[in-house]
């Protein structure tokens, strides 16, 4: 028997956005059926004339931190910012985390230290660094679902970089067995020949992380994988100068892909004061025209899917006081955030919910491998997110969820709610406790 139905005038399904009544058992969608149908179901709510009906989104790109900083954030603090935001599943970094998810022992420490804690459900990403490319194959048979390596510094000493050679030999034991390597490609050349930032000033920070960095880190990725057919992925890509190549290395049949973030595709340089460290990110934020490159890539199809590289820290380390971008942590806080900043960004460029939830439910879950999350199709997963896309609201970084209350999208008047998330079928309450489950890859 049908458990619940949610009826409404607008859902965002795959094949556009129309009306639907969505029925769940067991925590999967079983049935979807004309707005009128209860299915037989007692158990029906029917949503306001206001509200869409969205799959659950995924994040594919989320620093928890928990264990080794958790002072910075942690499992309860950032999945309930995850669920109140429509993220029903993240995929967790191996680093800010200490130790770092390099090893089957660092992997059961991550576990456990999540325990009881999670208000979405979560996996884990795996870390490739100088020396651990033994550990790579049994990482992916415990469940981890790729793994991360910098290609240049990581600002972590326990979390060294990979030279060409080395991301050459990582790639080569990924494509073994059939593994996903996930890059953060800047190149260690070209930031050490680069300016240091100086003092508060944002435009000096934008040149010690020059465009340049990220192309010649995206050519070499192209390169390690054309030598070795390692499926790849290049995260938060800043710099719409490299998506001629991310596209050419597609339309050769490459197995690439990428993402962007939400503050690239929200934030212009041209508008962030100098001293606004909370803006720091690594690759930095650029101009205008650069935003809208990255937007027009979203649409081509060149950038796959949104992550949020949420990456916060203790406010000490954004250095607040001072506005020191040299000295400052670069990260931003955003997983609470990232729908309604791209909904608010999409809306204003004439876009609609089916590309935003594509870029932000069915792409990340197909490119991490979660064939049942992220979209309304029966036989999904029953996360979904009651969203009214017409409804304004100012954020107050004193009222998210996330730990530390420092975010550049304070004050941000943002274009959408989220009402009420469902996972696995309830309603997520959050004065009842976390119910979020662990994802291994299969």
């Amino acid at each position: 028997m049908i458990e619940r139905v949610i009826r409404t005038s607008r859902a965002v399904l795959p094949d556009g956005i129309r009306p639907a009544s969505v029925g769940i058992r067991a925590g999967r969608i079983v049935a979807i059926s004309h707005e009128e149908d209860s299915q037989g179901c007692s158990d029906v709510t029917v949503l306001a004339k206001d509200e869409v009906l969205l799959p659950g989104l995924i994040d594919a790109h989320v620093h928890v931190n928990e264990p080794g900083r958790t002072a910075w954030e942690g499992y309860l603090s950032a999945t309930k910012a995850a669920a109140a935001g429509g993220i029903t599943t993240i995929v967790d970094m191996p680093l800010n985390s200490k130790p770092a998810t390099t090893s089957l022992a660092a992997l059961a420490i991550k576990r456990q230290a999540a325990q009881g804690k999670l208000w979405c459900d979560v996996g884990y990403w795996g870390g490739a660094i100088p020396g651990n490319t033994a550990d790579l194959a049994p990482l992916w048979q415990a469940g981890v679902f790729g793994f991360k390596c910098f290609l240049g510094d990581s600002g972590l000493e326990e979390y060294p970089f990979l030279n060409q050679a080395e991301l050459v030999e990582a790639m080569t034991g990924i494509v073994q067995f059939d593994g996903l390597l996930i890059v953060h490609a800047e190149d260690a050349g070209v930031l050490a020949n680069a300016p240091a930032p100086n003092g508060p000033s944002f435009r000096s920070f934008m040149a010690s992380h020059p465009p340049e960095a990220e192309v010649v880190a995206v050519k070499n990725v192209v390169e390690a994988v054309r030598q070795t057919g390692c499926r790849t992925h290049i995260l938060h890509l800043a710099a719409a100068e490299a998506l001629p190549i991310i596209k050419a290395a597609k339309a050769e049949g490459l197995p690439l892909t990428a993402e962007t973030c939400p503050h690239y595709l929200t934030f212009e340089a041209e508008e962030i004061p100098d001293g606004a460290t909370d803006h720091k990110s690594c690759p930095p934020i650029r101009g205008r025209a650069n935003r809208l490159a990255l937007w027009e890539g979203l649409i081509e199809g060149t950038i796959d899917f949104i992550a949020s590289d949420h990456s916060p820290c203790v406010p000490d380390l954004k250095c607040l006081d001072t506005g020191d971008f040299g000295a400052a942590w670069g990260g931003i806080a955003s997983v609470q955030l990232g729908l309604p900043a791209v909904w608010t960004g999409a809306r204003d460029l004439g876009l609609s919910l089916n590309e935003v939830v594509r870029w932000m439910g069915a792409a990340p879950a197909d490119v991490v491998g979660l064939p049942n999350k992220g979209r309304l199709a029966v036989g999904a997963a029953a996360d979904l997110v009651v969203f009214a896309p017409e409804q304004t609201f100012i954020v107050d970084k004193d009222t998210l969820f996330h730990k530390n209350p420092v975010t550049p999208y304070h004050n941000w008047r943002l274009q959408g709610q989220v009402r009420t998330t469902y996972l696995g079928g309830s309603p997520v309450n959050f004065q009842a406790s976390p119910r979020g489950a662990e994802l291994l890859r299969p």
